[in-house]
């Protein structure tokens, strides 16, 4: 689904350059649930944005469900990030005067889906994910988790091949960080595969594989026994 191969970012400043990425080799099959750790500067980010298409590699190849991912366009990129990946983000990146379905049907504007058709996409996402009671409340209306689990609905309303989700708990108290994992890994149950960006041990733990960052490169890549939440909660 994901292969990564001697993947090497910098970036310049001035007449300084910064080695983020110092070849990452890395593979991820269609199902699996991974999470990527590392400390603030490890390069977590930076390959999470490589993932996204949202940034490029100096050098090294990335190739998403048989795609290469290399000098696209934006347009063409663009393209390929609806086709193949739902973004799940610490912020939750909801807008703030539309509803819960129409923050979830948004994505499917984009892919030109008729109206009708997105809504009812975006309310049967809404009660997958639980909250098919609050499809017409604002996020200013709705709490922290509520906020986080209407992005998850709005991610897999264009059923992406694969979802990122960068900190998805990293604004959640601990109770509803377990709720957002639990419905994550029920996600991933049904066979979506899912990266997580977490600097949190006992999230990455609810993951199936954990890979470890530091300094720009992989010091640990191991399969890990998966915690299911209901045992936490």
């Amino acid at each position: 689904m994901i292969e990564i191969k001697d993947l090497h970012k910098s970036y310049h400043m001035g007449s300084n350059s910064l080695h983020v990425l110092k070849g990452i080799n890395f593979n991820v099959k269609e199902g699996e649930l991974v999470s990527i750790m590392g400390s603030s500067g490890s390069g977590k980010s930076t390959l999470l944005n490589i993932l996204g298409m949202l940034d490029e590699a100096d050098k090294g190849e990335y190739v998403l469900d048989g795609v290469p991912i290399k000098n696209l366009n934006e347009k063409i990129a663009a393209r390929y990030r609806n086709e193949f990946l739902g973004f799940v983000f610490q912020s939750f990146n909801l807008i703030n005067y539309k509803s819960a379905t129409d923050n979830v049907a948004l994505p499917l504007y984009y892919k030109g889906i008729p109206r009708k058709e997105r809504i009812e996409k975006a309310e049967h996402y809404l009660e997958k994910v639980g909250l098919a009671d609050w499809s017409h409340h604002l996020p200013s209306e709705l709490s922290g988790g509520q906020k986080q689990r209407v992005a998850i609905a709005r991610a897999l309303a264009s059923e992406p091949k694969v979802l990122l989700a960068d900190e998805p708990t990293g604004a959640l108290d601990t109770k509803t960080s377990y709720e957002v994992m639990e419905l994550i890994q029920g996600i991933n149950d049904e066979g979506k595969t899912i990266l997580v960006v977490t600097h949190e041990d006992d999230i990455a733990h609810m993951t199936k594989r954990i890979v470890n960052l530091k300094d720009g490169v992989i010091i640990n890549d191991s399969l890990v026994e998966q915690v299911r939440v209901k045992q936490n909660v």
